[in-house]
């Protein structure tokens, strides 16, 4: 991607995109393009091929998508698919319309079987059955890497598709009900620390392993892949074999339970932690084999506590945020 390309990033307002802007703008990338929900409705078809007709963009980075964790993906299914599907299906269709060179669609590690041989390599894709209680959003995510694949393949685009492992950092999403694990730890153990509650009940057994990236890293990956030498790029996105999907991730797990205790060394909370074993647990391990990221030159820079530390200052920013916000409308300013 050349200085001054014409580089749109989809979603630009979520942890994944905004990580994107973050690092595009530190490269010295300028003329990016973005669109609040407000200015474009990306589940619109209309509405996104008069954006690729009028700003052209040369290059794009795929972050939109309905979002959330085991409960959200539980509680609203039929959003999840409905709304990805249209999403990821008028973005990939009409940059390939208006000619943009490469396009990066951000996929998730649920798209891997719930069994998956670990560290889950990608080729492992559609090999067994997905998670249940987040197999609508896999399922069309999953559509979002065949929709690249067939459009490389037929018409010789160079789409790809980079699945990260679990995501956490800077402008996450915290509420209680739609956010992930990371997010969701770090509020709950704030507000069991304010509060001096005895005790934090955690969803699950805490035995589920998990691996962790921080959203700057996985950013920084996802332009590294964009910026791939041209032979290289081709190769992977016009492979008859195999998709062209690429991991994204550390390469290093740990428990649920582990996680927790190191959020509430982060945080401060001195106290007990309950895990509720008639909750779901969701897949019981997703560590993604990242050797083909690895082999092209790339590794994570964040270690876990760093990173944590860096998300819990951003959680608390946010706090007084919405503290400030709710004080205003108290006001009637």
């Amino acid at each position: 991607m050349q200085p001054g390309a014409r580089i749109y990033v989809a979603g630009h307002q979520g942890l994944v995109g905004s990580a994107l802007v973050r690092r595009l703008k530190a490269a010295g990338q300028a003329n990016l393009l973005t669109r609040t929900h407000a200015e474009l409705d990306l589940a619109n078809q209309s509405e996104v091929k008069k954006f690729f007709a009028r700003e052209r963009p040369e290059y794009a980075f795929l972050a939109a998508a309905r979002v959330g964790g085991i409960l959200a993906n539980s509680t609203y299914p039929a959003e999840f698919i409905y709304e990805n599907l249209l999403i990821q299906t008028n973005v990939i269709h009409e940059a390939y319309r208006s000619g943009v060179k490469r396009l990066l669609f951000l996929g998730s590690s649920c798209i891997y079987p719930k069994h998956a041989p670990q560290p889950i390599r990608e080729e492992y894709l559609l090999t067994g059955s997905l998670e249940p209680t987040n197999r609508p959003y896999s399922l069309a995510k999953i559509s979002g890497i065949e929709m690249c694949w067939s459009y490389n393949r037929q018409y010789g685009t160079h789409f790809l598709a980079a699945m990260p492992t679990n995501l956490y950092g800077p402008g996450d999403c915290y509420d209680l009900h739609d956010s992930h694990v990371v997010a969701a730890l770090i509020h709950k153990m704030h507000e069991a620390k304010m509060s001096a509650a005895d005790r934090v009940v955690i969803w699950g057994t805490g035995t589920p392993q998990r691996e962790f990236l921080y959203s700057d890293d996985a950013a920084e990956a996802c332009i590294f892949l964009l910026n791939l030498p041209d032979g290289i790029l081709h190769s992977i996105a016009a492979d008859e074999q195999l998709c062209p999907l690429v991991n994204i991730g550390c390469g290093q797990d740990l428990t649920v339970r582990e996680l927790a205790e190191l959020i509430a060394d982060v945080v401060g909370y001195k106290k007990k932690l309950v895990f509720d074993p008639l909750l779901p647990d969701g897949t019981p391990r997703k560590l993604l084999d990242t050797s083909r990221l690895t082999a092209l030159g790339w590794k994570p820079a964040t270690e876990l506590r760093e990173g944590l530390m860096m998300t819990y200052k951003d959680f608390l920013e946010h706090q007084k945020l919405v503290t400030k916000a709710g004080a205003v409308s108290s006001r009637g300013d």
